[in-house]
């Protein structure tokens, strides 16, 4: 819907089934969300890199919702082996489960407006 530049180039990443983020040429910081600038040193050599996918829970909350709307879901921080943190959501595990620092894994999930990122309970960290 109308996206150009980096997010564009995200989103297309995840259409093909690979979470990627930006690793800045200048201060070798990665960077999330998708930017043109460094947020760190402002500079503009952002680079696409693959990302491991791991992470852990830095923040999590649930939501309360009716059953015919879904019924109760989780919503989380986690923070990216990289070291960029992205807000989505613990599935395949009741959302009270969740906990700060579980270990989780990246998953791409097909959403109602295109792929979305979501996380699941690491196995071979637990």
């Amino acid at each position: 819907m109308g996206e150009i530049g980096p997010e564009k180039a995200y989103h297309d990443a995840l259409a093909a089934g690979t979470l990627q983020i930006q690793r800045c040429a200048g201060c070798a910081r990665h960077v999330f969300y998708p930017r043109v600038l460094c947020p760190h040193c402002g500079g503009t050599d952002l680079r696409w890199r693959r990302a491991s996918g791991r992470a852990t829970v830095y923040s999590s909350v649930v939501v309360r919702r009716r059953g015919q709307d879904g019924g109760d879901l989780n919503v989380c921080v986690v923070d990216l082996e990289e070291g960029v943190r992205m807000m989505s959501r613990v599935v395949d595990v009741p959302p009270e489960e969740v906990r700060i620092g579980m270990a989780v894994r990246a998953r791409i999930d097909a959403g109602p407006d295109g792929p979305l990122v979501v996380f699941v309970v690491d196995g071979e960290q637990a």
